[in-house]
């Protein structure tokens, strides 16, 4: 007699919280809560990068690495782990190993997920600019007119609340160099704390950064990777073009937008940082909506090559490749 225990004939079968903790040896039982681990693709990673994440728009859980840019869901995961060409191919696999799996082990004890609260900003207070960030913010050749223009504020302290279980718990910051990027309703969206190692930034709403300031009076438009290298790229004077940056590289801006701003550019660039997840992002512009890239060969981002070579230098080595690009 055949034994159907262990055959397993759908991806269905397979949960996704066996995917994660099989793949990426989790030393705990996923949940509903978030899990932080060392890129599993890049070997050189010291600080944590990774996020193991339940998406609750689609109830599942999923992952996103800051350190190579990979993101998805389980399938994902396990395509890019293996370096497969398509999704077929980690779906077998999956298949494959979790029947392998059930030929030791009489089950997969899935746990209840349960929905965890996540902290969330609830308050904050504006401050005056002393010293530190002068020194700071100058030594990206970024000026308070533009850090006014693009509505950056130090703070002073900011406060983050959850409620989880009937209880009320609350988080107050109030380091130094803290910043918050503000739209130009005065409404909070971000919050830089460069000298944080664990968490530079905290987001509190979508926001395509440098939208409100775009006028459509010039002929191009150029997708920087941050609101940092945006505004080191503002004192650059480098005439005729607009900038703006999504959230981060690994979050892509809608095409429906890019299509609009096709309509009011002559022509959009793209120019990420310097290394691996940064070119794969300006890739992903490249093949999906056909936008050409600048990969501007000084430090690993904008504002760090201002810092390291001076605007003058910058300068000198972008021009050529920005005028070049935008043929």
């Amino acid at each position: 007699m055949i034994s159907t225990k262990n055959l397993i004939g759908h991806i269905n079968d397979v949960p996704r919280e066996w995917v994660f903790e099989y793949y990426l040896n989790l030393r705990e039982k996923l949940c509903g809560q978030d899990v932080k681990i060392l890129s599993v693709f890049n070997s050189k990673d010291s600080v944590p990068s990774m996020f193991i994440y339940f998406d609750t728009s689609s109830n599942e859980y999923k992952f996103k690495d800051f350190s190579s840019g990979y993101q998805g869901d389980h399938i994902q995961l396990v395509l890019h782990l293996f370096n497969l060409s398509v999704r077929w191919k980690a779906t077998y696999k999956i298949i494959n190993d979790y029947s392998e799996y059930l030929k030791t082990h009489k089950r997969f004890d899935k746990v209840e997920i349960k929905f965890h609260s996540k902290y969330q900003v609830s308050d904050y207070q504006i401050r005056s600019w002393n010293n530190l960030d002068a020194k700071y913010w100058t030594n990206f050749g970024i000026s308070s007119n533009t850090l006014k223009k693009y509505n950056v504020h130090p703070l002073e302290f900011f406060t983050m609340s959850k409620e989880e279980d009937g209880k009320a718990y609350t988080i107050t910051s109030n380091k130094h160099y803290t910043y918050g990027y503000f739209r130009e309703d005065g409404e909070l969206f971000k919050i830089y704390m460069p000298k944080n190692k664990d968490k530079k930034f905290i987001k509190v709403q979508n926001y395509i950064q440098g939208m409100d300031q775009l006028t459509y009076d010039s002929d191009y438009l150029i997708i920087l990777s941050s609101l940092k290298d945006l505004m080191s790229f503002e004192e650059l004077g480098i005439s005729n073009i607009e900038k703006i940056a999504p959230d981060s590289e690994n979050s892509v801006i809608q095409e429906s937008i890019i299509n609009d701003l096709k309509e009011k550019y002559k022509k959009i660039v793209v120019m990420f940082d310097n290394d691996e997840p940064g070119i794969k992002s300006m890739q992903v512009y490249n093949n999906k909506y056909d936008l050409n890239f600048i990969n501007l060969n000084l430090s690993k981002d904008l504002s760090d090559s201002v810092l390291e070579f001076g605007i003058d230098k910058v300068k000198n080595e972008l021009f050529p490749l920005l005028k070049h690009t935008v043929k």
